[in-house]
């Protein structure tokens, strides 16, 4: 795993090694600072003390605070530097990896659990990388560095800080461990709370047309009251760190102040002094606070351990789809060959969601696709533009199995516009060119002209550079669809699928679009999936779809007459039109 996100580190390890670098040396500064100024107060106490001696330890204290200064300061940039560079490498790897996955592979991890592993979770890491890079060198060195002071200048009094120190450890690591699991939990309710914040955006339309909005309020309220709890719990035993230090802080405190009080008063020792047994104290806070600092990084670090993990299990998840060792970068043409396709989701799956297709598309055919809800109308062309891998048998595309295929030149070759069609924040002209980077402007004229989308472009009064908002929600279903063909046929591919894309669009519009496609893109493979009859009647072939399997192949004309489940819906939407009229 530390493997893993250590690639992320990359141009910031000069920032990496600096920091720590710089923590050290401010660490030793600040140990000498307490013996520098026991040293100025002995000379001060002394019974012939001079200004040269004064001015030389004046000297030396602020040379050593101006170092410290400079050292914490240089140590601070390069930690802020190393820390937010790595989880910016990190948010894009991850960015990066989820570009390159499978349909199969985003199915495996739900989208709201996705955007948390490159938020909440990055940025625990971060502040985990900050801590080990800064507080977790910083810590250890200042206890060594102070137990060492502290026995150079208190002798045998500083055993009074090596018996208490054990025992704060273990009572602050002792809550630590017991929060730990607690923060564990905290990420998949995070992953819950997300998905709610999601669904409930997403579908906010809906929310209001069924006035549901005190049903989501309650539903989230649950949500994030059982996160409450998780870090309720969590603080309640982390609240136990400041009394815990506290207790142990004045317990040494009047230990040495009674022990040394009673060497310097009673015995007479020589080596102890009030300078001495005052910066004594001062090496005891240093001692203790650098114990309760680095149990804070143990738990920053034991919690995010957790958010590591989920972060590093996306950037070693493979993608289940991926180029040949030797791809064919030119699709010939556009004919279909499914060789009795058998396909299901997940290999774990019991039932296959398609079962032995086997069609044969000419090139330039237009062909329809007409079936039930749940028939796997979708799922038999995500297969053209290897949206995922056959389970069995083959597809291929201009004569070439698609597996042989490079990805993004096959992609390049089988437009789809889907069923749920999704336009970017951005002018019409950079949504459409989504299609064709290097697009002119006349090429996508004529485009949304094939699509008739231009009529209603021209009414807006930017037209081509009207602003469309985020998921287009400033455009009407039917004004999406067509921009989302005319995006498609930007890419002039062999072959264009039509997933239920015209449904939002009136039938005389979707008669235009047809003819449209007829006269001027004649050799490109055309296959319609649609609900209504009118939108496939005057294709080549229409493929009737039933649960998984091919029904029936024919023009209208003959599925009316031989197929039962074509007839029931032809002759039921003509019944609806004629009572209509």
């Amino acid at each position: 795993m530390l493997k893993t996100l250590a690639k992320s580190i990359r141009e910031y390890k000069p920032a990496s090694i600096l920091s720590p670098l710089f923590v050290s040396i401010e660490v030793v500064l600040e140990c000498l600072m307490p013996f520098v100024i026991s040293m100025l107060v002995e000379v001060i106490e002394s019974s012939t003390p001079t200004m040269g001696e004064i001015w030389k330890y004046a000297g030396i204290l602020v040379a050593i605070a101006v170092a410290s200064l400079v050292t914490g300061t240089l140590a601070g940039a390069f930690c802020a530097r190393a820390s937010t560079g790595f989880a910016k490498n990190l948010r894009k790897d991850l960015y990066y990896h989820i570009q390159d996955f499978s349909f199969e592979n985003i199915d495996k991890f739900s989208t709201p659990s996705l955007v948390t592993r490159m938020t909440t979770d990055v940025t625990n890491v971060q502040l985990s990388y900050m801590m080990i890079v800064r507080l977790a060198i910083r810590a250890p060195l200042m206890v060594v560095f102070s137990f060492v002071m502290a026995f150079v200048m208190g002798g045998d009094l500083a055993w009074i800080f090596l018996a208490v120190v054990p025992l704060v450890a273990f009572a602050l690591f002792a809550i630590m461990y017991k929060v730990m699991p607690t923060f564990r939990r905290l990420f998949h309710k995070y992953d819950d709370m997300n998905e709610s914040i999601q669904e409930n955006v997403s579908g906010i339309r809906v929310v209001k047309a069924y006035v549901r909005e005190e049903y989501e309020k309650e539903k989230f309220g649950k949500t994030s009251t059982a996160l409450m709890k998780d870090f309720t719990k969590a603080e309640r035993l982390l609240a136990w760190n400041d009394p815990i230090m506290q207790f142990a802080f004045y317990g040494v405190l009047s230990a040495v102040l009674f022990v040394g009080s009673y060497l310097i008063m009673s015995v007479g020792e020589p080596m102890y002094n009030v300078a001495r047994v005052s910066q004594l104290i001062v090496y005891g806070m240093q001692i203790l606070s650098s114990v309760m600092m680095f149990s804070m990084v143990f738990a920053m670090i034991a919690m995010s351990g957790e958010s590591a993990r989920r972060i590093v299990e996306i950037l070693t998840e493979k993608s289940t789809l991926h180029d040949p060792d030797d791809p064919v970068f030119e699709v010939k043409d556009g004919s279909i060959d499914f060789d009795h396709v058998d396909f299901k989701y997940s290999p774990t799956a019991e039932k296959n969601v398609l079962e032995d297709i086997d069609l044969h598309i000419k090139s330039g055919e237009t062909i329809g696709i007409i079936g039930g809800t749940g028939s796997s109308k979708t799922s038999l062309v995500n297969l053209l533009s290897r949206l995922y891998d056959v389970t069995e048998g083959s597809v291929k595309v201009g004569g070439v199995d698609v597996r042989a295929y490079d990805l993004t030149a096959l992609r390049n070759q089988v437009a789809v516009v889907l069923q749920k069609n999704v336009l970017f924040s951005g002018t019409i002209k950079e949504n459409l060119r989504w299609g064709n980077p290097d697009a002119t402007d006349e090429e996508l004229v004529e485009a949304c002209k094939l699509a008739q989308a231009d009529d209603f472009i021209q009414s807006f009064p930017d037209k081509y550079d009207t602003y469309i908002e985020q998921g287009g929600t400033n455009v009407s279903g039917g004004q999406k669809q067509r921009l989302c063909i005319a995006r498609a046929l930007l890419k002039k591919p062999k072959i264009l699928v039509l997933d239920d894309s015209t449904s939002a669009v009136d039938t005389h519009t979707d008669a235009l679009i047809r003819k449209a496609f007829r006269e001027y893109i004649p050799t490109t493979t055309k296959i319609i999936i649609a609900q209504r009859i009118s939108s496939v009647e005057d294709a080549d072939r229409i493929i009737v779809m039933e649960s998984g399997r091919v029904n029936a192949v024919g023009t209208h004309e003959e599925l009316v007459k031989t197929n039962p489940i074509y007839a029931e819906v032809y002759h039921s939407q003509m019944k609806g039109a004629d009572n209509e009229n």
